[in-house]
């Protein structure tokens, strides 16, 4: 599956993508990181991929992370999905930002807010959620309380 594996070295631009396989903002480009990082075999690549594969909210981001590994010859189990909030304190945040704007607010005013003040929040939902990422946050939305 792999091209080419690459054994105890690291990529010429290693701490590029140890920066991106860290950014809780974008999980594209994490995404993106571990598929590079599984091309080469050595310690510090193993250990952001196990960290990713453990701790990523995005699903994805984890099973790339999780095959990376097991293609790099490592004895690695999948964990289990997260079965609650993906990034702590979600909920409340969401309700903040509701809250925050005026009581006749559309959905598209609170999507454009969330996104502009919770990046972190809105990229790891939309990763965790794909296709069913619009219909779940409007849900979310409209199942919290507003201004009274």
């Amino acid at each position: 599956m792999k091209q080419q594996q690459n054994t105890n070295n690291l990529p010429p631009n290693y701490e590029e993508l140890k920066k991106a396989a860290n950014r809780t903002a974008n999980w594209k480009e994490r995404l993106a990181a571990v598929e590079e990082l599984g091309k080469w075999k050595s310690e510090q690549t193993i250990d952001i991929l196990l960290h990713r594969m453990q701790h990523d909210p995005v699903r994805q981001v984890q099973v790339a992370a999780y095959e990376s590994l097991k293609d790099l010859g490592e004895n690695v189990h999948l964990p289990e999905p997260h079965k609650y909030e993906l990034i702590k304190g979600t909920s409340k945040a969401m309700l903040r930002i509701k809250k925050s704007l005026p009581a006749d607010h559309s959905f598209e005013d609170f999507e454009a807010k969330l996104q502009k003040t919770r990046v972190d929040i809105y990229d790891t939902y939309k990763g965790d959620k794909g296709e069913g990422f619009d219909q779940w946050l409007k849900d979310q939305w409209q199942s919290m309380p507003g201004k009274k």
